[in-house]
């Protein structure tokens, strides 16, 4: 806890009763989720409007979070869906020229509730031994919380499991997208001669992975999470892409995997990342299950079957995909080398694939980027 107060005014009660004490920041209340931790040292802005926290607490472990501020050109939506942030140092005064906001201001405006002055080390150890617990963020500038009544809700949350979180972050209606990559000294580009045309199902899409589309000369029209396959192809796309999102696939799936199936069955060049992922392999008929402690963070090291390169890459999830489970004529592609999850699959003889994590690289290294000329080389060859 700071040494300057006299009290504190941030909490963090785990389901088991445990309760940690530091500064409040951002948003005041109390809100309720899972906490999970994030091993990447920049992109901090870019984190925490990522939709896939949806329902989580993000615990950084890099210490000096804030350092460089906020400003309007890294927000990954315009609607952050994270419920909380725990940073380990008090934030400093932004020193960075893209700095346009200090941290604890833009969280405020955000609602999202943060606690700084946390032992990161020591609850990064507890997610690592028991796993990712539910748990409620509470900031109360007088330092004044009904202590009981917070421990009873964290308690009583169900946790992530069967909970359908893309609902609540995908987009309403159909958008058209065509801004590409952020240039140094030169911001944001437009998209000027497309030459493929790409349907997005939106499951909690990201702004980058939509710029990186278009920067691979994809003009790409953006569907909400519970658009019909029918209605998709009526759009007459060269290729389909399964974006990232929060909580459950198999509860996302439930309305989205039976489209998914016909999607696949049209032929149509098909790349998915993330929950996309997920479901696309429940809907080739493999199982997720949840994880221990998720892959969360920029420095991921992924090997690429197909090429025998070790990639470094951007991860955000807490299911994985059953490997022992993908069925006859689903080939594994890539492969975690921190633990050996699955990363990545591709349907035999088919323009199907999709990989496990975030190739974007907002935040992250660009190792991935080759994935979206991957899938521009199956919507030309078809």
């Amino acid at each position: 806890m700071s040494a300057h107060l006299k009290y504190p005014t941030g909490f963090l009660i785990l389901a088991d009763g445990t309760v940690l004490k530091g500064h409040g920041l951002g948003a005041t209340g109390a809100h309720v989720g899972e906490v999970c931790f994030n091993t990447a040292i920049t992109g901090y802005q870019e984190i925490l409007t990522d939709p896939s926290y949806a329902g989580q607490i993000v615990t950084f472990t890099f210490p000096h979070i804030g350092n460089v501020g906020t400003n309007p050109e890294d927000l990954e939506t315009a609607k952050p869906a994270v419920r909380g942030a725990v940073i380990r140092a008090d934030i400093t005064h932004p020193a960075n020229y893209r700095a346009a906001e200090h941290l604890n201001a833009w969280l405020k405006e955000q609602g999202i509730i943060a606690l700084s002055g946390i032992d990161t080390r020591a609850l990064t150890r507890l997610i690592r031994e028991k796993g990712m617990p539910n748990a409620v963020i509470a900031h109360a500038p007088d330092g004044t919380i009904d202590l009981d009544d917070l421990k009873k809700q964290a308690a009583a949350w169900p946790g992530l499991e069967g909970m359908d979180l893309a609902k609540e972050v995908t987009g309403t209606g159909i958008n058209h997208w065509t801004e590409t990559n952020w240039v140094w000294d030169k911001g944001f580009g437009t998209l000027e001669s497309p030459k493929y045309k790409v349907v997005a199902m939106d499951f909690g899409i990201k702004r980058n992975i939509l710029r990186c589309l278009a920067s691979a000369g994809c003009d790409v029209t953006v569907v909400p999470a519970s658009a019909k396959a029918d209605d998709i192809l009526a759009l007459n796309p060269n290729g389909i892409f399964l974006s990232n999102g929060p909580g459950d696939p198999a509860a996302t799936g439930e309305y989205a995997v039976p489209e998914i199936k016909k999607l696949v069955a049209s032929g149509k060049p098909l790349f998915g990342i993330c929950l996309g992922h997920q479901m696309l392999a429940l809907a080739l008929g493999a199982r997720t299950a949840k994880m221990h402690q998720g892959h969360h963070g920029a420095n991921h090291p992924v090997k690429d079957l197909t090429t025998d390169k070790v990639e470094i890459v951007s991860m955000n999830h807490g299911f994985t995909v059953d490997r022992e489970s993908l069925p006859a004529g689903v080939s594994e592609t890539h492969v975690s080398l921190f633990d050996g999850t699955n990363c990545g699959l591709t349907l035999d003889g088919k323009p199907v694939f999709s990989v496990q994590y975030h190739p974007e690289a907002s935040p992250g290294p660009q190792d991935s980027h080759y994935l979206f000329d991957r899938f521009t080389k199956l919507m030309e060859d078809a």
